[in-house]
């Protein structure tokens, strides 16, 4: 078989490992790999470039991709389906293996289902928002650099009795504020989905120092949509601008939360946006070998044929589903989770 492979939206710690375990697992059957490069953009516009041995070999430990990526898809509509099927026959591709978030995987669902085209997928995103799958690619490297950078934070805040407000990545899901809030000893979690307002955080950091303890250490998810009780946020717009393929840019509400804090209770407030930092560098070991598992299991499903299915990590499992379960909305932190959450506040 002639395998094709992309990956596509942002980039993530862990993308070289599943492309190394993809192209291992394919040569121990016989087959041969392709890559496209830019994401789907690649297969859009026929831009490709060989795997071989000699370029796969030690990647697994490289942070981004060494196959580049972009936004766009086949879903996205015009010509691009015609063109991705062109590009398939002119190469003889007899599968495509797809790496990616909730736009690469519509694409992915809109080309075997509506196109006929053999795939099989990877989920992979720091913000672990994907559904059909518990675990993606990138959000443990993600996490660590998430809680790394709270652990610092703590340590100056300490230094200088101050408020630090902390904005980690994760859009409209909190699963990375949630867990490295937690990790990271923060002393309020602000997530996405938990209603709530900045004064019951200024409650908890008054609360602190009411008990002698002079600073404090605020997690904010950079989809949180600002809440507050007496009307501290009437006229702030925070301002969302869109990317070239319509999704919004998100981050700097921290800024906002810092103000209304620092407001109502006199202290110093500091902030640190994390944004890219958590995406770059080097895969943890965990996300390595889930990439492993993930890209092994993509190439044994190829090779018997079983396509349409999606990669996951399901009941601490990696195993095969539907890609229609990535489908719907993103996959947020549940209800369920916010006494959980709270617990660690204060």
């Amino acid at each position: 078989m002639r395998i094709g492979i992309l990956t596509g939206g942002g980039d993530c710690p862990g993308l070289n490992a599943v492309i190394s375990a993809v192209a291992r697992r394919s040569w121990d059957h016989g087959h041969e790999l392709l890559g496209f490069t830019y994401g789907w953009r690649g297969v859009i516009d026929d831009t490709t470039t060989p795997l071989t041995r000699e370029v796969v070999s030690g990647i697994s430990r490289e942070g981004g991709t060494i196959l580049r990526s972009s936004g766009d898809n086949p879903a996205h509509g015009g010509d691009r389906p015609e063109r991705v099927m062109a590009t398939i026959r002119k190469h003889d591709i007899d599968a495509l293996i797809v790496i990616g978030g909730e736009g690469t995987m519509k694409g992915a669902l809109t080309m075997w289902r509506d196109h006929g085209l053999p795939v099989v997928g990877v989920p992979k995103t720091i913000d672990n928002d994907l559904p059909g799958t518990e675990l993606t690619v990138g959000f443990d490297s993600a996490l660590a650099i998430a809680t790394e950078a709270l652990d610092r934070l703590a340590t100056t805040a300490e230094s200088h009795d101050r408020v630090m407000v902390c904005e980690v990545m994760g859009r409209t899901a909190g699963w990375l504020a949630m867990y490295a809030g937690i990790a990271g000893g923060a002393d309020v979690i602000l997530l996405p989905e938990m209603d709530m307002s900045v004064e019951e955080a200024a409650a908890v950091v008054m609360k602190r120092h009411g008990q002698g303890r002079d600073s404090s250490l605020i997690v904010v998810g950079e989809g949180y949509d600002l809440r507050s009780t007496t009307g501290l946020f009437d006229g702030v717009d925070v301002e969302q601008q869109l990317d070239a393929y319509g999704y919004p840019r998100l981050g700097g509400v921290s800024t906002h939360v810092a103000g209304a804090i620092e407001k109502i209770t006199g202290f110093e407030t500091r902030v640190t946006i994390l944004g890219h930092t958590q995406r770059g560098g080097p895969p943890t070991a965990r996300d390595r070998a889930l990439a492993s598992q993930f890209g092994f299991l993509a190439a044994d499903l190829v090779h018997t044929g079983d396509f349409g299915k999606l990669a996951a990590h399901v009941g601490n499992k990696v195993t095969a589903v539907p890609l229609e379960d990535t489908e719907g909305d993103a996959r947020v932190v549940p209800e369920s989770q916010f006494e959980f959450v709270r617990s660690f506040m204060g």
